[in-house]
């Protein structure tokens, strides 16, 4: 059980110590993600960079990822008996709130170089990997010299899913439980993360970088 999500980021930052001074990237996933990824960046004295992804639901679950987008890529895996027209329309449809959220996020900023640098992808929890899996995908592509995935809490699952991608080197999860219902269910607090509160952690942690 985490107290919040500060707490998460601590643990995992003690976790990930043997990356300090690696040559790493930490990728946190928006918005619960970025508490967590503003820590661990400071701790291992890497840029921190958010991954500008959403996942295409599937028609009659949306909850279910049958693939993901991002502002260049789109990537694909279970899209037996979907229409490409309703793959289509979601792409359209996402690559708007992207652009939108690009916006916000970067402002007058670059998105970090991948190639060649150690990628650390990290969210406050992970319910089936899905999400995860294709924003490593997106990852890959840009060459990086390795992907890990840094969780506090996954379903044993999950882990098995991420472990048999071949785009994620490595896996670092600090609790997986079998009785795993949701992410907010091991932490004491879980609120919501503002997009507000979220800008505001990625560009103050690019700050004190370059200080």
């Amino acid at each position: 059980m985490f107290k919040d999500r500060i707490d998460a980021g601590l643990q995992l930052a003690d976790e990930l110590l043997p990356y300090k001074d690696q040559n790493a990237v930490v990728l946190a996933i928006p918005r619960g993600g970025l508490p967590l990824g503003a820590l661990v960046a400071k701790t291992l004295n890497a840029p921190l960079d958010v991954a500008l992804s959403k996942k295409i639901g599937h028609p009659y679950n949306r909850e279910y990822a049958i693939g993901a987008v991002s502002m260049d890529q789109i990537v694909l895996n279970d899209v037996a008996g979907v229409h490409t027209r309703y793959i289509e329309e979601e792409t359209t449809r996402i690559r708007e709130k992207l652009k939108k959220r690009h916006q916000q996020y970067y402002k007058n900023r670059k998105p970090q170089e991948l190639k060649d640098k150690v990628v650390i992808i990290i969210d406050d929890g992970i319910a089936t990997g899905n999400t995860i899996r294709v924003t490593a995908e997106m990852v890959k592509a840009h060459e990086p010299k390795k992907v890990i995935v840094a969780i506090p809490v996954a379903p044993p699952s999950a882990i098995k899913s991420m472990e048999s991608s071949s785009f994620i080197d490595e896996v670092v999860c600090l609790y997986t439980p079998y009785d795993f219902m949701a992410v907010g269910q091991f932490y004491e607090y879980f609120d919501q993360v503002s997009d507000e509160e979220a800008i505001n952690l990625l560009q103050e942690s690019n700050e004190y970088k370059e200080h």
